[in-house]
Parts: C-alpha cells; structure tokens; sequence
C-alpha cells in the first residue's frame, strides 16, 4: 500500500502584519488554514498579536526600510522554509507609510525621501530577499493606492511612490511570467485603520478592514492584475481621470476648499 501524501498547507508571508489591513489578512489566512508568515517592526507588538489574534503564525520582525535586516528575513526564511518542507506560495508586500506636504511651496525634500523609500524603495528590497524563494505558480500583491488613479492635494510624496508601486507592478509582471509567477497590483480606497481614524476630513464610500481583506484575497485567488476597491469609488476617479485637466482640477480645487485635508488620505 502507498503512503497517503499528507495535504499541503499553504504558505503566505505578509507585511505590516501588526495592524489594519495586513493584521486583518494574517487573521483571516490564518482562519482558512494558511501557514502565515506575519512580519512587523515591533516584536513586542507582535508577540501580543500572537497570544490572541495571530495565534499559530510564524513571526518576523525586521524593519523594510532597513536593507541589511530585510536580507536577513529572507535568509531566515529560506532557512525555515527548507526545514518544514513548505514553499511560498504568496506574498503581500502591504507594509507602508503615508505622509503629506503641507506647503508644496516650501518642498520638504526630507519628508518626499521617507515616504518614497519606505512605499517603493523598501519594496525593492523585499522583492530581492522574498522573490528568490517563490516557485513556480506562486503570487506577489503589492500595495498600491487608488490615489494613483488622479492626482491629490498635499499627495507628492504619497501620490508619487504609490504610482511607482504601479509601474513596478507591471513591468514585474512582464518579466516573471517566464518564471510562472503572477503579480497583482492592490488599491485600495478609504479604509477604516487606525492611520485613517487620525483623519479629520470625509473619507468618501471608507469600508472595513474586513471588507478590504476578501476583496484582496477574492482577487489574488482569482489572479487579478488589479485588485481595487471599493468600486463605486475607484471606477468614479478613473472616470474622473478621463475627464479635460481643468474639469477635474477644478472640482478638487472645490472639495478642499470646502474640506481642507490636514492629515493623512489615502
């Protein structure tokens, strides 16, 4: 009689896994019988997620902005992955940041580096110590914003690095089909985290956290390029973006004048 082959887990390794929308994956991946491979820059943070919310899954703590401490996650998981015979079968680079330029007049230079190299340039680097790994028919989502769609006030720095997420996430996809290995762009409208509570303007059609997990994990098992919701908002601001410069200028020009943006959008 043959050996019954044990059924395979899958394995999904998530950033920025210690709050809002990637907490909300880790959990929900978790619940489906996922072998999640939660990582954050806390390991007190963690830790305590562990004890109750994450309870089963495989922490990682480094910091994404530091290059040094990304190489060794990626040692650390080829190292854990050829011990427990498992593969990557995906990977949401969710970590990020979002900061706004008050004065675009008087450029903050500083505050454009951080938030460029925490959302793209660190995304470099987990894409150098994670995507050796992946096999064959495994997929990466990355994070994006719907904020890409049409340019916003204050959105510099945000607005840039998120579009560059963009270009990336294409031209990636272009060349690891070769490799089998599917890439999918996330954007995400408004939702309801904890930087998004510490707003203090109308965040049109906001959903939960929940409600922004099963729209990203539908469109990664689905093996959508673009993963972006909610749709009523997104589909307007790329109807928007079509609309003659002035025409769309104007009405944000309207809607900030009316509601002026003195925090952190999308």
């Amino acid at each position: 009689m043959s050996a019954v082959k044990p059924l395979k887990i899958n394995t999904v390794l998530i950033t920025g896994a210690s709050s809002g929308i990637g907490l909300q994956l880790a959990q929900d991946y978790l619940a489906l019988g996922w072998h999640v491979i939660a990582c954050g820059r806390s390991q007190e943070r963690l830790e305590a997620l562990a004890l109750n919310e994450l309870v089963g899954a495989t922490l990682f703590i480094f910091d994404i902005a530091k290059r040094d401490q990304v190489q060794q996650a990626g040692q650390d998981l080829a190292e854990l992955l050829a011990k427990t015979d498992c593969q990557l079968d995906l990977v949401i680079l969710n970590a990020g940041s979002c900061e706004y330029i008050d004065d675009a007049k008087a450029f903050d230079d500083v505050l454009f580096e951080r938030v460029v190299h925490t959302n793209l340039i660190a995304m470099g680097y987990c894409l150098g110590a994670f995507l050796p790994l992946m096999p064959r028919g495994s997929r990466i989502g990355l994070m994006s914003s719907s904020a890409i769609y049409l340019p916003f006030p204050r959105a510099q720095a945000y607005g840039a690095s998120k579009a560059g997420v963009q270009y990336l996430a294409s031209s990636l996809s272009l060349d690891l089909a070769k490799n089998d290995i599917g890439v999918s762009l996330i954007c995400p409208g408004f939702v309801a985290t904890p930087l998004t509570a510490k707003n203090d303007f109308s965040m049109p059609m906001q959903v939960s956290v929940q409600t922004a997990s099963k729209a990203i994990r539908n469109g990664l098992k689905g093996g959508k390029r673009e993963i972006h919701f909610p749709r009523r908002f997104t589909y307007l601001l790329k109807l928007m973006s079509f609309l003659p410069a002035f025409v769309w200028q104007k009405m944000i020009a309207n809607d900030t004048q009316a509601k002026p943006l003195k925090d952190k959008s999308l």
